[in-house]
This record gives C-alpha cells, sequence and structure tokens, in this order.
C-alpha cells in the first residue's frame, strides 16, 4: 500500500478502511433482525432528536400555559419534570409520544414485544442524563436503549 492510498483510508475514516479490508458493516438494525427499511426499521436520529424536540415543546407550553399561569421562570421548573412524567406515562401505556406518533416511531422490546413499566422508567431516567443517550452503538442505539433492551422503531 503506498502512502496516497493510506492517506485516503484514513481521510475516508476507520469505517471506510474497515470496509476495505473485507469487514462487513451491514445496515443499521441488521444486528437486530430488523428489516433495512419501512415499517419495523430502526429509527434514525432525526426522527427521535425532531420527536424529542416536539415533546420538550409541548409539555413547555402546557407548563407555560397551564401550571404556571403565564409565569416563565416558574414554567421551567415544571417543564422538565412533566415532559418525564409524561413521557414514562405514555411509553408505557402506548409505547410512543406525541412527538414519536407525529414522527412515525415507537418503542418496542427487542423481541417485539411491548416495553414494562420498569423498562420505560429506567429509560426515561437514562434518557434524562443524556450521557446514555448520547452514547451510541453503530445500529445508533443509545446507552438508554440498550440498558433495558429496548428498540425505537419505524410505525
Amino acid at each position: 500500500m503506498d502512502t496516497r492510498e493510506a492517506l485516503g483510508s484514513w481521510i475516508d475514516g476507520p469505517k471506510a478502511a474497515a470496509e476495505k479490508m473485507g469487514a462487513d458493516f451491514g445496515y443499521r438494525g441488521e444486528r437486530l433482525g430488523l428489516p433495512q427499511e419501512g415499517p419495523g426499521s430502526l429509527a434514525g436520529p432525526g426522527r427521535r432528536l425532531g420527536a424529542l424536540f416536539v415533546d420538550s415543546g409541548l409539555c413547555s407550553l402546557v407548563a407555560f400555559g397551564l401550571i404556571a399561569k403565564g409565569d416563565a421562570g416558574s414554567a421551567n421548573m415544571w417543564t422538565t419534570p412533566l415532559l418525564f412524567v409524561v413521557t414514562v406515562l405514555f411509553l408505557s401505556t402506548t409505547g410512543t409520544t406525541v412527538g414519536k406518533r407525529l414522527f412515525g416511531l415507537r418503542i418496542v422490546r427487542l423481541d417485539g414485544g411491548r416495553v414494562t413499566i420498569p423498562q420505560v422508567l429506567l429509560r426515561t431516567v437514562l434518557l434524562f442524563l443524556v450521557i446514555p443517550a448520547a452514547v451510541w452503538d453503530r445500529d445508533t442505539r443509545g446507552l438508554h436503549d440498550k440498558a433495558v433492551r429496548t428498540v425505537e422503531v419505524r410505525i
């Protein structure tokens, strides 16, 4: 291998270099037995972040208008606890939240079943700690999903 080939592999990134050496990464979700596209396929990070943004925005509006009655300082204190309660309530009963539903997402166990209340509670606590949700594997599943053996899929 000459210098240009080695430098090209370095510039393309470690995944491209590994693929040139024969590693097969497959598509996201293949290792989990999920389809590549369509319903049941692994949700992308953009959709997941969009759903979280919608959910937090709606909770912020409810906190501002209904709980704090227009007081922004008080609304800020209520938004996070309200988002936690709404997330746990909706995910444990329907497997989806308003934002996830708008983006066509739901949470399921790895075996395809409904998530349990303890799984939802632990997943939500880890999500609110941010760091576990920001650390992904090659399937773009966060540590909060890996810890409770769940996956966020498209509807």
